[in-house]
C-alpha cells in the first residue's frame, strides 16, 4: 500500500505504540496515509482499536514474510 510517513514502533509494547501513532498522525495533513510497523502482536489489534476511537481512517494490516511483524496503515483524518 502507498504511503506518506512510516512509524517504526519495534521494540515497544502497548500502549506506546498506539500513543505513538495517535501522536505522528497529529503532525500529518489530511488524507495523508501513514505506516506503522510493529513487531509486538497484541499492539498489531490494539493500537487499531485505540485509533477507533479517534477520526483517523484504519485502512488495513499487512503481515510481513516471517511472520514476526505487522504493518497497519491508518489515514490522516483532522
Amino acid at each position: 500500500m502507498k504511503f506518506d510517513a512510516e512509524l517504526d514502533t519495534c521494540g515497544l509494547v502497548c500502549p506506546v505504540p498506539a500513543l505513538k501513532t495517535k501522536k505522528r498522525l497529529r503532525s500529518m495533513q489530511p488524507g495523508q496515509i501513514l505506516k506503522v510497523i510493529t513487531d509486538y502482536k497484541p499492539a498489531s489489534q490494539s493500537v487499531p482499536r485505540d485509533l477507533a476511537k479517534t477520526k483517523h481512517k484504519f485502512l488495513g494490516t499487512e503481515i510481513l514474510d516471517d511472520d514476526e511483524g505487522w504493518e497497519l496503515f491508518f489515514e490522516c483524518v483532522k
